[in-house]
């Protein structure tokens, strides 16, 4: 049993990871293209979230920040069934202190 839970932690742990590089690419594609609106900006979001193993769900432009909400589906093992893992990202031009 203990084989099982340790199978499982590393399922989900895998799967945040994944959810939070493709949030973190989905973002910064996002970003490069904020100049041409929401709407080119959040289909760029979309595109890298699918091509990184996730679905973007919701995305947010505000000047040149572009947020995303993106998640990752894992099976769990027995009853537990699937899983939604939930990751978020920003990005934006970088300033003299970092990325606004």
């Amino acid at each position: 049993m203990g084989g099982v839970a340790a199978m499982a932690v590393g399922g989900v742990r895998a799967a945040r990871h994944r959810g939070d590089a493709a949030a973190d690419l989905a973002a910064l594609a996002g970003a490069a293209h904020a100049a041409e609106g929401r709407a080119a900006a959040c289909r760029w979001a979309r595109e890298m979230a699918g091509a990184s193993g996730a679905r973007l769900e919701r995305c947010t432009v505000r000047g040149e920040v572009v947020e995303v909400r993106v998640a990752v589906r894992v099976r769990g093992p027995g009853e537990i069934g699937e899983l939604r893992i939930v990751s978020r990202a920003r990005a934006g031009p970088v300033g003299d202190m970092g990325v606004t």
